[in-house]
C-alpha cells in the first residue's frame, strides 16, 4: 500500500520525476516524459502495478532523510540492529536516455539488504520480457525496454515477475544500481558512471541553486520550493508541469482525481513572478518563450492548458485497472478541462507577458502580434459565461475572476502602448473596455450588504480567487470592498485555519460529489491580501502554518486536510510552491503585486 502523499520524495532529471517513499520504494515514475505512461504505478494501485524497491531485509529502527545540500539528490538513512546504510537516490540530467541511480552505502556495522524491481509498463498493465545480457537485466514490452545493472556486478534472480537481488555491505561499501530506460527499436543507450554522475548532479544542483537572490528568514523554504518548480520544469521546451503526478485525490475515496502533469496558462504569470524575483532570469525567458508557443494560433483555439512541449490534445480516460490511491477512483490520464472556456486565460497571458517585457527578458518581435490578436478576440467575448479558473463541471457562469482577468489583459494592453507608442494598437477602445468591465464586475459581482464580492454574478458564493483583485490592480488594497472581501473568506472559507477555494460539494458548484481539502494557493493568496491591507501580523502567522504542513523535505501538494491532518491532490505542486515564493518575497519587502 502506498504511503501517504506528503511521505514521497521527489528526484527528477528536468524531463520526468520519481517519488521515492520512506521505505525506500519509486512508487511512481513516468518515462521518458512527466506525462508519460508510468513504470511504476503503485502509487495508484499496489505492488504489483511496478516499483522498486531497495531497503533492509531486517527490522528498521530509525528511518532519517534529507536533500543533500540545495540539490534533489536524496539520501535515506536506516539504522537497523546490526548496522547503518545509507541509500542516495537520483536522476541525473540526461545526456539521451534516462537514468534512475541508486547508491547502496554502509555506513556502520553490517546490513543485509535486497533490491526488489518489479518493472510494469503502461501504467501498471503490461508485465515485459526479461532477459540476462553482459551482466545486465533487459525488459522490453511494446515500446518500452529497460536495462538495470549494478557496479559492482551483483547477481540477481527472477522470482513472480520481478527481479530480486539479495546482498550485504558493510561499513565502507558502496554498491550502484543503474536503471535506464531508452526505445525498445533503439540501440542500447551509453553507460552512465554511477559515482562520476552523482558528483556532477550534486555539482550542477549547487550551481544552479547559487543563483537564488532571495535572503530573507525564509530562505531554505523558499530556495527548497525553486528546486521543486526546476524540477517540474520539461527542460526541452521550458514548459513547467503542474504537478509529477496524475489522480491523487482531492478528497480521500473521491473522484476528484485529476491529470496534473500538463502546464496550465493560469499559473504564468504567478510563476514567471516567482522566477523573475528569485533571479531566475534563464528559467522565466524559457517559461515566457513555452507561453509564445503554445499560444500561438487563432485566438479562439486558446486553450487552458497544453501538454509539456506545447501538445493540445490531452484527451481523458480512465485506467481502468488501477485501484486508485487509497480506493479513490477513477484514476485519470489527460485532462478533458483542456477543452473549457475560460476566459481568465486571456489576462493571464497578457499579465505574463507584460511582467516579462517590464522584467527586461528579451523581447520576441512577433510576440505583440499575438497579443494584440488575443486582445480583439476577447473584446468580443468577456461578457460570454465560462467555466472560471478552478475549471467547474457544471454549468458556465459569469464569474467574477473571469471578467477581472479580462480588464488586467484591457488594462496591461493599454498600458503597453502607453508605454511603448511605436507599438501598433487602440489604447483608447482598450482603456474604454477596462472601464466598461471595471463598473460591471463592481455593479454585478459585487454583495453590497455582505461587502464582498463573489464567485459569480447573482451568486451568495464566494470564492479564493477574489483575494487576487487587489494583486493584479484592479482594486486598490484600501478600497473597503477589499477588504470586505479578505474578511468574508477568511471567516466564510475557513478550513481549520486555512483557506477552501469555495466552498465545494453542492452540485450546483462545480458539478461534482463530495468535498475537498483546504487549497494551499489560496491560503497563500489570503496572507498576501492580509499582508496588503495592513495586516501583517495575520499575514506571518498564516505563513507559519503553511510552511508548517510541508514534508520533511519541504514539499507540498495541492490541498491540506486540517482534520486528518495530511496533503491531498496532486505531488508535489507547482502552484503550492510559487504561492510559497510570492508570499515569502512579499512578507520580505523584496518585491510588489503584478498590477
Amino acid at each position: 500500500m502506498a504511503g501517504r502523499i506528503e511521505d514521497y520524495a521527489l528526484i527528477g532529471d528536468l524531463q520526468t520525476a520519481a517519488l521515492v517513499g520512506r521505505d525506500g520504494s519509486v512508487d511512481w515514475l513516468c518515462l521518458p516524459r512527466f506525462d508519460s505512461a508510468a513504470c511504476f504505478a503503485a502509487l495508484l494501485g499496489d505492488e504489483s502495478n511496478g516499483r522498486w524497491r531497495i531497503a533492509p531485509q531486517q527490522a528498521v529502527e530509525c528511518t532519517e532523510r534529507s536533500y543533500r545540500g540545495d540539490t534533489l539528490v536524496l539520501d535515506t538513512v536506516w539504522r537497523t540492529p546490526t548496522g547503518t546504510v545509507k541509500v542516495t537516490d537520483f536522476m541525473p540530467q540526461r545526456d539521451r536516455a534516462p537514468d534512475l541511480i541508486r547508491i547502496v552505502e554502509g555506513v556502520s556495522g553490517q546490513v543485509d539488504m535486497r533490491s526488489e524491481l518489479a518493472l510494469r509498463f503502461d501504467y501498471g498493465g503490461v508485465v515485459p520480457w526479461m532477459r540476462r545480457t553482459d551482466h545486465h537485466r533487459v525488459a522490453v514490452a511494446g515500446p518500452d525496454a529497460v536495462w538495470l545493472r549494478t557496479e559492482p556486478p551483483l547477481p540477481m534472480y527472477g522470482k513472480d515477475m520481478r527481479t530480486y537481488s539479495d546482498f550485504t555491505v558493510e561499513e565502507g561499501d558502496r554498491i550502484a544500481f543503474v536503471m535506464t530506460w531508452h526505445p525498445s527499436h533503439a540501440t542500447r543507450p551509453r553507460r552512465v558512471a554511477p559515482f562520476t554522475a552523482l558528483e556532477q548532479s550534486l555539482e550542477d544542483w549547487e550551481k544552479w541553486s547559487a543563483q537564488c537572490c532571495y535572503q530573507g528568514p525564509w530562505r531554505s523554504a523558499v530556495l527548497r520550493s525553486m528546486i521543486t518548480l526546476k524540477a517540474l520544469t520539461y527542460a526541452p521546451s521550458g514548459g513547467i508541469a503542474a504537478a509529477a503526478t496524475t489522480s491523487l485525490p482531492e478528497e480521500i475515496g473521491g473522484v476528484r482525481n485529476w491529470d496534473y502533469r500538463y502546464c496550465w496558462l493560469r499559473d504564468a504569470a504567478l510563476t514567471l513572478n516567482a522566477l523573475v524575483s528569485g533571479g531566475f532570469l534563464t528559467e522565466a525567458q524559457a517559461w515566457r518563450d513555452w507561453l509564445l508557443r503554445a499560444v500561438a494560433g487563432d485566438p479562439a483555439d486558446l486553450q487552458i492548458m497544453y501538454g509539456i512541449a506545447g501538445e493540445r490534445r490531452l484527451t481523458e480516460f480512465e485506467v481502468s485497472w488501477l485501484a486508485g490511491y487509497e480506493g479513490s477512483t477513477p484514476v485519470r490520464v489527460g485532462n478533458a478541462a483542456a477543452g473549457q472556456l475560460q476566459l481568465d486565460v486571456y489576462g493571464e497571458v497578457l499579465d505574463s507577458f507584460f511582467l516579462a517585457r517590464n522584467s527586461g527578458l528579451r523581447d520576441e518581435p512577433h510576440a505583440w502580434n499575438l497579443q494584440r490578436s488575443l486582445m480583439e478576440f476577447l473584446e468580443s467575448k468577456w461578457r460570454d459565461p465560462d467555466e472560471g479558473i478552478w475549471e467547474v463541471r457544471g454549468p458556465r457562469r459569469h464569474f467574477v475572476h473571469s471578467k477581472v482577468m479580462a480588464w488586467v489583459a484591457a488594462d496591461r494592453a493599454a498600458r503597453t502602448v502607453e508605454a511603448h507608442p511605436k507599438l501598433r494598437g487602440n489604447a483608447d477602445r482598450w482603456r474604454s473596455m477596462r472601464a466598461q468591465v471595471h463598473a460591471e464586475v463592481c455593479e454585478k459581482g459585487y454583495d453590497a450588504e455582505r461587502n464582498t464580492f463573489t464567485q459569480s454574478y447573482g451568486s451568495a458564493e464566494l470564492d479564493a480567487a477574489t483575494l487576487l483583485i487587489p494583486q493584479v490592480g484592479f482594486l486598490p488594497p484600501t478600497d473597503h470592498r477589499v477588504v470586505g472581501t479578505v474578511d468574508a473568506v477568511q471567516r466564510e472559507l475557513d478550513h481549520g485555519g486555512f483557506v477552501r477555494r469555495y466552498s465545494p460539494g453542492t452540485g450546483d458548484v462545480d458539478g461534482l460529489p463530495g468535498s475537498e481539502g483546504a487549497f494551499l494557493a489560496c491560503s497563500f493568496w489570503l496572507a498576501d491580501a492580509l499582508h496588503s491591507i495592513g495586516r501583517t501580523g495575520e499575514a506571518r502567522a498564516l505563513f507559519e502554518r503553511l510552511l508548517a504542513v510541508r514534508s520533511d523535505l519541504g514539499l507540498l501538494a495541492e490541498e491540506w486536510d486540517p482534520v486528518a491532518g495530511r496533503q491531498l491532490g496532486n505531488y508535489p505542486q507547482a502552484f503550492s510552491h510559487v504561492g510559497l515564493i510570492n508570499t515569502a518575497f512579499a512578507l520580505t519587502g523584496l518585491r510588489g503585486g503584478r498590477g
